[in-house]
């Protein structure tokens, strides 16, 4: 795992040495990707500069380092990332006489051979990884920017300066691009407008005006003479769902299990590989449970696990990960995380993320990357089970509800809506309790409010907008119009012949995992040095899983629904059902109370009407309501405020002064 950044020029670059200077300075802002070492290369005649921060993974020697050539001497690559069959593309290199003098173990080298022979994008294609590179072919004098199927690693681009000056950034992570002199970026209105609905920027946005992100299974292809190039699908989700549901895999049950345990374990053995320790985050819930039981069942030693605990029980899974870890017999390592502790994190969080990023399970993300990295340099994780078999409770809801509110005419269902949203949360609280105990829910007031907007929804995709927002609508926060459509166009075309629930699953494989899950766990874990590892994204895994038929995924048993049905019956073979099976847990932190609490002061402010006034990019007064009425328990927003107060945070750290 590393980091990258880099520019072309649209002109020569006239000092090698102020180049290098700028290159260097774009390379030390990611440094925390790539602490082993940093190499940097220029061609001054055709402007184009590369930069590269390593984390030696496979081959640590200098064998290894980048930016590295092709041994044509046609390209130069400067690449993030694993491609975990690069042995098996070496060897099909040598079976065709096609393999140049190896020197030496990387799987960059084998990539730069692979373009040697096939070219970029054939070589892309027959790749299983995660990745993003930028590789200059200097036989066309042109730059192609490229990324992983499924999103797992980052890449932004776009032109900054005007005239002889003007030059196309690219890296990792923002902060390479913003130490370029050339950038001045005005902040996305747009942007922040999607991001408060998302809580989190999300698709080809980012937070700046003209600066984007290469889109996952995307590859970009500019020159000098080409300077304005769209992004290219080399391979596609959507029709991978789609295509898949349309012609389920036709087997019995035991049949799909033992098959998808296959599938599973064989991404599981080829991740780890690794010439640096290895281990593995394990919350104690299906997803991480299952890949920690494939991992101790092909390993002739207890593998290391990680996980962190809260002493507040209603936030925290560190038991049920202990009791996992004791049954597989893992090296397990745990750490019970305090208040202090974990707020202390926020701090970082701006500078961590890069641009606003509002989900807070950012917070126990990092703390276990930390952790992890105190021993193990690479860690597997368990993203990606919930968008591939089912696993959210919105899926749940939509199987089993949305089929009886759609037959109610929406001006019924307006109405109640409306009803419901009269009463505060604490009175349906309050009222629950005249309920048979069996029938009240844990925080029904909230819930009931959130239900409100379900019962509001005209379609599918409004449902989905409206269950997966933080805003519904972005503009009663906003100063000034903005457009506040919440478009699902891009991520759901073609999907289709879908059911309701495979349609929120391949739309949150789309935008919701890359956006938030992966963005998350990339940002926390790099920003600790440790690279991590997704086995249910190994682009075979997904395209077998929407292979499955829906009702190995989600299927009624004993009167209620059971998600991720097939994927538990793998973990049953490892685990005790009575270990692992229990309501989902979200991986959170009470920031609601922390809000009313510790943190306070913090968000007063952050949220002050002055600040907010002389910023100008929110409605004061929707704001401070919001904020009164949070701390005085009448309503919880804390899942709305959050997303103001990281934006606020973020434009904090943003106009601090460079040291």
């Amino acid at each position: 795992m590393c980091g990258f950044a880099g520019f072309l020029s649209s002109s020569s670059l006239e000092s090698v040495s102020a180049t290098q200077e700028v290159l260097a300075s774009m390379a030390a802002a990611i440094r925390h990707r790539g602490p082993d070492s940093e190499g940097i290369w220029t061609d001054g005649l055709e402007g184009i500069a590369l930069g590269h921060r390593r984390l030696a993974i496979v081959d640590l020697s200098p064998a290894g380092a980048q930016p590295m050539h092709s041994a044509s001497g046609r390209y130069v690559i400067t690449y993030n990332g694993e491609i975990y069959n690069h042995q098996s593309l070496r060897d099909r290199l040598t079976r065709n006489g096609a393999s140049p003098a190896w020197r030496g173990q990387s799987d960059t080298e084998t990539l730069l051979a692979c373009f040697d022979e096939w070219g970029i994008e054939n070589s892309i294609e027959q790749c299983t990884g995660m990745f993003s590179f930028a590789v200059w072919d200097r036989s066309t004098a042109s730059l192609t920017l490229g990324r992983d199927r499924l999103g797992e690693k980052p890449v932004y681009y776009g032109w900054q300066g005007a005239g002889r000056s003007t030059v196309f950034l690219f890296g990792s992570e923002l902060k390479a691009l913003r130490a370029h002199p050339q950038f001045n970026a005005p902040i996305s209105r747009e942007a922040l407008c999607l991001y408060l609905r998302h809580s989190n920027v999300p698709g080809h946005h980012s937070i700046y005006e003209g600066i984007y992100k290469l889109p996952p299974a995307g590859l970009l292809t500019i020159s000098r003479s080409r300077p304005q190039a769209s992004p290219r699908m080399y391979w596609s989700g959507a029709a991978i769902a789609s295509s898949g549901a349309s012609l389920p895999i036709v087997l019995g049950d035991n049949e799909l299990v033992d098959k998808l345990e296959d599938v599973l374990s064989t991404a599981v053995r080829a991740q780890m590989v690794a010439d640096v320790p290895l281990g593995a985050f394990l919350s104690g819930g299906i997803d991480s449970s299952v890949i920690v039981s494939l991992m101790q069942a092909q390993s002739p030693r207890p593998i290391r696990t990680f996980s962190i605990g809260f002493n507040e029980t209603d936030y925290s899974e560190a038991h049920y990960a202990r009791a996992v870890a004791k049954h597989l017999g893992t090296q397990h390592i745990e750490l019970y995380v305090t208040p202090e502790q974990a707020m202390a994190v926020i701090a970082q969080l701006p500078e961590i993320y890069d641009e606003p990023f509002a989900d807070s399970s950012q917070i126990p993300t990092f703390l276990v990357s930390q952790l992890a990295r105190q021993h193990v340099t690479v860690s597997l994780s368990g993203d990606g089970g919930d968008e591939l078999f089912g696993g959210y409770n919105r899926y749940l809801l939509t199987t089993a509800l949305w089929p009886r509110i759609r037959s109610l005419p929406l001006r019924v269902r307006n109405s109640i809506a409306f009803l419901l949203t009269r009463l505060s949360p604490a009175t349906l609280s309050t009222l629950s309790q005249l309920l048979p105990g069996k029938r009240r829910w844990h925080n029904v007031g909230e819930k009931l409010h959130k239900g409100s907007a379900v019962l509001g929804s005209s379609s599918l995709t409004e449902l989905y907008c409206n269950l997966t927002s933080a805003w519904p609508d972005p503009s009663i926060l906003l100063a000034g119009n903005t457009n506040t459509t919440c478009d699902t166009t891009e991520f759901s075309q073609g999907l289709g012949n879908l059911t309701n629930a495979e349609m929120m699953m391949a739309m949150d494989m789309l935008s919701y995992l890359p956006d938030d899950v992966l963005c998350k766990l990339d940002r926390a874990a790099m920003a600790t040095s440790l690279e991590t590892r997704a086995p249910f994204l190994d682009h075979k895994v997904v395209e077998f899983a929407w292979q499955l038929p829906m009702h190995s995924k989600i299927r009624r048993e004993n009167e209620r629904l059971v998600s991720k049905w097939v994927l538990r019956q793998v973990l049953y073979k490892h685990v005790p059902r009575s270990l692992v099976d229990r309501p989902k847990m979200g991986f959170s932190v009470p920031i609601d109370d922390w809000l009313r609490g510790p943190l306070r002061s913090w968000a007063e402010e952050l949220l002050d009407a002055r600040r907010l006034e002389r910023e100008g990019f929110f409605n004061v007064p929707t704001i401070r309501q919001k904020w009164d009425e949070h701390l005085s328990g009448r309503r919880n927003w804390h899942t709305q405020l959050w997303t103001v107060l990281m934006f606020q945070a973020w434009l904090q750290y943003q106009n601090a002064p460079n040291d």
